[in-house]
């Protein structure tokens, strides 16, 4: 048996969205053992990168408990949708950037968590360019 992973994709295989646009996609559960997780839970956020202070925000949350999961359902692709909210825009500055993505996270009973993350771009704000002086 190979390692257990998550794999999540967007329908159409967009990776860029506009503001109040709804994203769908999927994840499916690769090679787990049902009885070994505990939880899993998906989500939509934002982090930044760089100087300063870096933040993070969860727009979409959904936390799934072992003793609510439907395993034969989770051996077929689990669905989402979530609607995108207005801002924080995708930036890609010189001193920060702000980043989108969808992430999965996998609770095992023992053992490390399993993270799988789908970045995307919110917006279409050009990069910003260098300050000449």
């Amino acid at each position: 048996m190979s390692d257990p992973y998550v794999a999540i994709s967007f329908d159409d295989d967009a990776q860029e969205f506009m503001p109040g646009e709804t994203i769908s996609g999927q994840f499916k559960l690769e090679s787990f053992d049902p009885g070994s997780v505990k939880a899993i839970e998906f989500s939509v956020l934002w982090y930044t990168e760089g100087k300063g202070d870096e933040d993070l925000d969860v727009h979409e949350f959904r936390r799934i408990e072992a003793d609510d999961m439907n395993w034969s359902a989770f051996r077929r692709a689990e669905q989402f949708d979530v609607t995108l909210p207005l801002s924080p825009l995708s930036y890609e500055g010189s001193i920060m950037k702000i980043r989108w993505c969808a992430r999965v996270r996998v609770f095992p009973k023992r053992g490390r968590e399993i993270v799988a993350e789908l970045p995307f771009v919110l917006g279409n704000l050009q990069p910003a360019r260098p300050h000449a002086g």
